[in-house]
């Protein structure tokens, strides 16, 4: 039998390839609007990262979520997505 290839994602934050099950997708909705997307499979432009708060403020840091979802993310989203991801 063959075994399934598992699909692999880099995370924003950590810049590590992981299974893409492991991680969580931040979607650019085509009205603009940026979420969190749990089952992957939202319409928009996407990127991962992974379950820690950690590498979601490498990657606000590093403005990777700008350049990855090809827009200018507003403080009030980074918190809010934060919020969602279990931050203060």
């Amino acid at each position: 039998m063959k075994t399934r290839k598992i699909p692999q994602r880099m995370c924003l934050g950590c810049q590590e390839m992981k299974p893409k099950k492991d991680l969580i997708r931040v979607v650019r909705t085509p009205e603009g609007t940026v979420e969190l997307d749990p089952t992957g499979k939202r319409n928009g432009r996407g990127a991962y990262i992974c379950l820690q708060v950690d590498c979601f403020r490498a990657a606000v840091k590093g403005k990777r979520f700008q350049k990855a979802l090809e827009l200018e993310l507003s403080p009030q989203v980074i918190e809010e997505l934060e919020r969602k991801l279990g931050g203060s």
